[in-house]
């Protein structure tokens, strides 16, 4: 089986990056307020070299439809409407929290920090599983950048 490597990478960033927020989440439960900190930026680094390669790749490659079963697609489309929702508000919510954190606006990152992990795991979550549908479960259907879907080409 061979699955395409960017995608295969940036799922590994995503990972990496929810891995990271558990155990930053775990250094500031144990009052490691330096090392939480650095923990969570290195998650958001993470988060951010999946979105470059996501966003790169959407633009100059395209994305992939679901290539299984037709009876699944639609709730492969209701899944991945969800993931795209939780990853959207989890990222929104991480640079509100990352940033409440560094400018020491810390009731703020008390209240959200929490919410936002979740999300955030949710989101690393999901992303796994629609990279295993997409790529590994079925092989994945037709691929279009959204350069050649505008000049059609």
């Amino acid at each position: 089986m061979s699955v395409p490597i960017l995608p295969t990478i940036s799922t590994v960033c995503i990972v990496i990056s929810a891995i990271l927020v558990a155990i930053g989440w775990g250094k500031i439960k144990k009052g490691q307020i330096e090392s939480h900190k650095k923990t969570m930026i290195a998650s958001a680094v993470f988060a951010v070299i999946f979105f470059i390669i996501y966003a790169s790749r959407t633009v100059f490659i395209g994305n992939t439809s679901f290539g299984g079963p037709e009876n699944l697609k639609v709730f492969y489309t209701i899944f991945l409407f969800f993931h795209i929702t939780l990853a959207t508000v989890g990222a929104v919510l991480g640079i509100i929290s990352i940033s409440s954190g560094l400018k020491d606006r810390l009731n703020i990152h008390r209240k959200l920090g929490p919410f936002t992990s979740i999300v955030w795991l949710g989101t690393g979550i999901t992303g796994v599983l629609v990279y295993l549908l997409l790529y590994v479960f079925y092989k994945g259907g037709e691929t279009t950048s959204l350069i050649k879907a505008i000049l059609g080409g």
